[in-house]
Order: structure tokens, then C-alpha cells, then sequence
């Protein structure tokens, strides 16, 4: 490892990387922009780098890699990195994991998605008597995955509590998210004029572990708007009508659909962060969500938003408080890329 200060050759492992577009994406390609602006060199290992993969059950976009072992280990050692992050626990943060430890080589993992929920949602949609023990098999499988890291990135103090209760060993370090305030902003409301008003929005996948049912099946007098794709959306679109579902958006486009609802709602109970809550923050819209992992290390200020057991009532909440300018600086002020890339090299020379 360099001296401290010095510039750093910065190698990320991950399964979830460009073209996809998830939540692990945007957090990569936005940290590995910010770590070149202040002088390191970094380069990210994704699925396209190797010739056979396979679509992971579920997620028909997310390719898996098969058998990366040899051509990986190739590829790290060619490289010859400084620091070693490896992001995910697929098939590649695997292999990236074993090539590390049997070569001794310290590195760093990230606690990005609560996928033991995820597992254990999908078994028990077909399988139900094995859904507790598939999601008790993963979490051993997880742990075992990243208490073997130098250390372990996480997003919220709440997520750091719940994963040390659950016996994960590995040193945890602060890893926020950011927003790009620049095209993140409040501004004119030029969408759905013509659509019952208070208009509440969901921006994301659209799948189950995502409890999206939750959002379009809650009391609301106004509009619902589903922002995103996933293998779930034949089946919401069929039994909900009424929702108006408008498929992926990015970038000025997103913002345009953030900034022209009334109120953005998290559903979910199995995310880590949320990075679309503070990018809805900054459009100036308030947030509605439970109190679980995410909406309750974000909405911490009365004029953020609400959260609540029940949705509906934290939605209707959320239409209350606070003012687009006041979230807009709040979001400007405490979620930074630039701090995100910071954070991160600061661990990586600890660990060291």
C-alpha cells in the first residue's frame, strides 16, 4: 500500500455492473468517478469481462459469470492493485474473495442488499415450508463471505446494528451514498397535470422483494406512478390498472418525474439505503416509508417526510411537512459523492 496520501490503483470486483442499471451500479459508477477526480486510478471487473455467463434466476438482466476462476485471477494479478474491493456475492466476489485470501491479499467487501430476504421471498413463492431455511442457509453463506475481508462497507448505522446482531465479524465502515444535486433538483412540475392530484410516486424495481404491492395497494384519494422495470411488472400492471406505469426513466427525465409528484414512497423493507429517497429529497418532494433500515437513517428531520407501520398514513403524513427548498439543502448538504469517495479511501488506508 502507498503512504498515506499517495495515489492509490483501486480494482472493484462486481457482479452487479454496467449495463445494468441498479442501485450497486450507480453506487460504482459514481464512487469510481469521484476516486479518478482526486487523483486514484480505478478499474471495475463486471460480467461483460468474461465470455460465458448465464441471467441469474429472477433478475434476467443481471448476467452471471461462470467459471471466472482462471481468467479473474489473470485479471487482478495483470492489474496489480493497491487495494482490492470486492463488491458483491455473486459468482465473481467469490472468486475474487478465494483468489485474495489464498494469495493473502487484504481487501474489502460492501454489505449492499439484504438477498437472504430476497431468497427466502422467492422460495416462498413456490416452496413455502423452505423459505426460513433457505434464508438461514444464505445468511450463513453471507457472513462467511464477508467476515473473511479486512473490512466490510455498510451505508447506515441501523444496517451496522442489525448485521453485528446477526454475527457478522468483519471491521464495518461508513459508506453513504450521494446525489447529483446539478440535475436533482426542485423545479417546474411539467408531468401528470392532467392526472388526479396528490400524485404519490415509487421509483425502482418492480419485483417482490421490493414490496411494491404495499405502495399500490394502499388507501390514496390521488394518482400512483411506478417508475422502473422487473419481472413483476406483467402481473402489477394486470392487477392494478388504475396505477400508471411508465417504465425506466434516468438522469433531467427521472428528475422530471420526481420533482412533478406530490410525495415519492419506499415500500420496501429489504433495501439497505435507498439511494432514490434522497435523490426524491433533493427533487424537493417529501418521503414516506416504514421505519426500517434506510427511511429511518435518511428522514431524520421532521421536514423530510414520514414514516409509519402504516404506508398510507405515512404518505399522507409526508404531504404536511417541510418545503422543496429545505429538502433540496438538506440532501445537497449531507449526501456528497465526493465525501462518499473520501469515506472510502480513508478505510481502504486503514485497513491496509
Amino acid at each position: 500500500m502507498p503512504a498515506s496520501g499517495n495515489p492509490l490503483r483501486i480494482l472493484i470486483v462486481s457482479d452487479a455492473w454496467a449495463p445494468q442499471v441498479n442501485g450497486v451500479v450507480r453506487t460504482y459508477e459514481y464512487l469510481s468517478e469521484e476516486l479518478r477526480a482526486i487523483g486514484h486510478e480505478v478499474h471495475v471487473i463486471g460480467p461483460a469481462d468474461f465470455p460465458v455467463s448465464m441471467p441469474m434466476p429472477g433478475y434476467s438482466e443481471i448476467r452471471l459469470a461462470l467459471f471466472p476462476q482462471m481468467r479473474l485471477a489473470k485479471m487482478i494479478k495483470n492489474f496489480a492493485p493497491d487495494h482490492l474491493h470486492v463488491a458483491t456475492e455473486g459468482p465473481l466476489g467469490w472468486a475474487a474473495r478465494n483468489y485474495a485470501l489464498r494469495k493473502k491479499i487484504h481487501f474489502t467487501t460492501s454489505y449492499h442488499t439484504h438477498f437472504p430476504d430476497y431468497i427466502a421471498k422467492r422460495v416462498k413463492k413456490y416452496v413455502p415450508f423452505l423459505a426460513q431455511k433457505a434464508k438461514k442457509l444464505a445468511f450463513w453463506r453471507i457472513r462467511r463471505f464477508h467476515n473473511s475481508g479486512s473490512a466490510m462497507f455498510v451505508a447506515t448505522e441501523s444496517l451496522e446494528r442489525d448485521l453485528k446482531r446477526m454475527k457478522f465479524k468483519a471491521p464495518m465502515y461508513r459508506l453513504t451514498r450521494g446525489v447529483n444535486v446539478d440535475v436533482f433538483k426542485p423545479g417546474e412540475k411539467n408531468l401528470f397535470r392532467d392526472l388526479p392530484p396528490p400524485v404519490a410516486i415509487y421509483v425502482g424495481r418492480v419485483a417482490i422483494e421490493k414490496s411494491i404491492h404495499k405502495f399500490l395497494e394502499m388507501d390514496w384519494e390521488g394518482s400512483k406512478i411506478v417508475v422502473g422495470d422487473g419481472p413483476s411488472m406483467g402481473y402489477f400492471q394486470k392487477h392494478f390498472p388504475d396505477a400508471h406505469f411508465v417504465g425506466k426513466k434516468e438522469g433531467k427525465e427521472l428528475a422530471d418525474h420526481y420533482r412533478s409528484s406530490n410525495v415519492f414512497v419506499f415500500p420496501s423493507k429489504t433495501d439497505t439505503f435507498g439511494i432514490v429517497i434522497i435523490e426524491a429529497l433533493a427533487c424537493g418532494i417529501p418521503v414516506a416509508g416504514y421505519d426500517v433500515t434506510g427511511p429511518q437513517d435518511i428522514l431524520t428531520e421532521p421536514y423530510l417526510g414520514a414514516i409509519h407501520d402504516d404506508l398510507s398514513t405515512a404518505a399522507h403524513n409526508a404531504l404536511t411537512v417541510g418545503t422543496p427548498e429545505q429538502r433540496h439543502t438538506f440532501a445537497k448538504e449531507n449526501y456528497s459523492w465526493r465525501e462518499v469517495a473520501h469515506q472510502f479511501v480513508r478505510a481502504i488506508r486503514e485497513t491496509a
